[in-house]
């Protein structure tokens, strides 16, 4: 794997998960995206405010998965982990380690896609009307069939 960039912070400690692993994450979260919220490209960066079991619910779209079966969302370490990266990207799309790109979806809204490519961190972003972004969700990305979807959108992007 390529070495890390020297804008990206080190990954959040999320094993062995214990009862207070989503708090910590959620401090990250708080500090990164309600405290100082980021701008993507000049742009503030945004989220629905509704809460969840105590939490905005994206924070949980940026830390769990959901469980196909019972429809829970349950905690998922790599997504967990990179948590402390999301804010870095959003700030640093113009950085030659990452790959930032608007795309149409079939539903006629564009997202956004930051990619940090060599390390399979991807943070979606819908965009607004008025330009700001609002934050949708980042995950790791475990599967080649994902990346190559990934690159047929970023073959069809937007600009």
């Amino acid at each position: 794997m390529n070495q890390f960039p020297a804008w990206l912070p080190p990954m959040a400690t999320v094993d062995p998960w214990t009862n207070d692993t989503f708090d910590c994450l959620y401090a990250i979260f708080t500090r990164d995206f309600k405290d100082a919220p980021p701008d993507y490209e000049g742009r503030i960066v945004w989220f629905f405010p509704e809460v969840e079991n105590g939490k905005e619910v994206v924070f949980w779209h940026l830390t769990s998965k959901e469980d196909k079966e019972s429809g829970s969302r349950l905690p998922d370490l790599r997504r967990s982990e990179r948590l402390p990266w999301a804010k870095p990207m959003l700030t640093h799309p113009k950085e030659p380690e990452i790959q930032a790109w608007d795309y149409e979806e079939a539903d006629r809204g564009i997202k956004t896609y930051v990619w940090l490519k060599d390390h399979d961190y991807l943070v979606i972003l819908k965009r607004c009307k008025d330009g700001s972004r609002r934050l949708v969700t980042s995950f790791y990305i475990e599967y080649s069939n994902y990346r190559r979807k990934l690159e047929k959108k970023y073959a069809g992007r937007l600009g």
